[in-house]
């Protein structure tokens, strides 16, 4: 591999080194430099498949397979047209898309009353399944994070238009810096002697200093930049970064609720009504750390775990395995789940379920280690949706609806609902 190439020439490099070889250090340099090159090309290519994950290597959804029907129940059919779930919402009165527009611009809404109650119901319910009966562990983690955590998973750097990011003044950096030109004036001033100077030259080098440090202001020199999540992908798989986990404590299973943000960049005309493609919305994510030697068995696992939900909701849905053209950047083998939506008569993708490998811990470098050797390796990272929120509240919405314009509420989930039976 590139790595144990790049590990050989640093041993010779190293060697020749310390044996004052003269062309060593000029060596030494250039192989730096290029590797630089390297890494800066390298981190824009995707992962690869490996041969046996029957993965097929088709350029679009035409490569993705079908790998099973699941359906509790025949998909909704019903005596009345089907209506999609933003005219239901909106009728009832609990779903505000122009409210939304209002305040932030397109692809937002406004949920309301019981509607709002059950989009959290569903999160709830999502959450309580994966950490009661899965054995996720539950993390409340940061919805802002670094360049290097978005680095790690994949987001970055060829996806930074698909990210929304923040930036604030650090005041504590600029005042110390600030105070640290101060104190270097000073003494500077001292050692010149105050006599020897003029106030008119005391002024300019005061100005020049000011005007130094607001030119470097101007440019963002003291901004801090952090991304909104675009998944809470980016804040578990990061909790294992640049460290060594004991193999004797994989797989870590991890989960959160948490709200995520995507612009979107490249969806311009698709779904521009209603939920299924939102700049903010509410996903249960599933991460997995494990060995490489578990990460297939994990992923099917996961994907069991995320199909759980809709065998209890009562969904129709079904399993797709991706060809490469449609995986996402860091995976090496991605089952989709896809729900029936009525209004729509098809299938729309609900959750995605990815086996990293070892792709996204090599840019984090995070290693596992079995107890008594030395050294370690790279460990393998899944993730996955367990499931989309918004998405979820769509497929129920459209399933459960009544002629009369109200929504049945599922069994499993009308104990967070109050015991209501009904939304409208």
């Amino acid at each position: 591999s590139l790595a144990v190439h790049r590990a050989d020439v640093h041993s010779v490099l190293l060697a020749a080194v310390r044996g004052n070889d003269p062309h060593a250090v000029h060596a030494a340099h250039e192989f730096t430099a290029l590797e630089q090159d390297a890494d800066r090309v390298s981190v824009r290519f995707a992962n690869g498949v490996t041969d046996r994950a029957g993965v097929v290597v088709g350029a679009d959804g035409n490569g993705s397979a079908v790998r099973s029907f699941v359906l509790p129940g025949e998909p909704a059919r019903f005596n009345h047209p089907a209506r999609e779930h933003f005219e239901i919402g909106e009728a009832l009165g609990l779903m505000d898309f122009a409210g939304a527009a209002k305040i932030s611009g397109s692809r937002f809404v406004v949920l309301k009353g019981q509607l709002a109650r059950f989009e959290r119901a569903i999160g709830q319910f999502m959450l309580d399944l994966q950490t009661r009966e899965h054995g996720y562990t539950e993390v409340n983690g940061p919805l802002l994070v670094r360049d290097h955590a978005l680095f790690g998973t994949g987001n970055l750097p060829k996806f930074k238009d698909d990210l929304f990011r923040t930036s604030f003044f650090d005041r504590e950096r600029f005042l110390a810096e600030l105070d640290a030109a101060r104190e270097a004036e000073l003494r500077e001033f001292r050692r010149i002697g105050y006599n020897n100077l003029t106030d008119l030259e005391i002024g300019r080098t005061k100005r020049a200093r000011e005007v130094n440090f607001l030119d470097r202001y101007d440019k963002g020199e003291y901004s801090t930049n952090l991304y909104l999540i675009p998944t809470a992908e980016a804040s578990l798989t990061n909790l294992v970064r640049e460290q060594i986990t004991a193999e004797e404590e994989l797989p870590l299973r991890l989960t959160a609720l948490t709200a995520c943000f995507r612009a979107e960049a490249g969806s311009a005309g698709r779904d521009t009504r209603g939920m299924i493609r939102q700049h903010q919305f509410y996903k249960v994510e599933l991460v997995s750390i494990t060995t490489p030697e578990q990460s297939e068995a994990e992923h099917e696992r996961m994907v069991t775990c995320a199909e759980a939900v809709l065998e209890q909701l009562e969904l129709p849905y079904r399993r797709m395995l991706l060809c490469k053209g449609d995986m996402g950047f860091s995976a090496r083998k991605t089952f989709d789940l896809e729900v029936w939506l009525p209004s729509q008569n098809t299938y729309r993708e609900i959750s995605s379920c990815s086996n990293c490998g070892d792709f996204q811990a090599r840019r984090m470098d995070a290693r596992s280690r079995k107890a008594g050797e030395k050294g370690g390796r790279f460990v393998h990272t899944l993730n996955g949706s367990g499931l989309a929120v918004g998405r979820t509240l769509v497929a129920i919405m459209e399933n459960y609806q009544d002629e009369g314009g109200r929504i049945a509420i599922p069994t499993v989930l009308q104990p967070y609902m109050g015991g209501l039976t009904h939304v409208g």
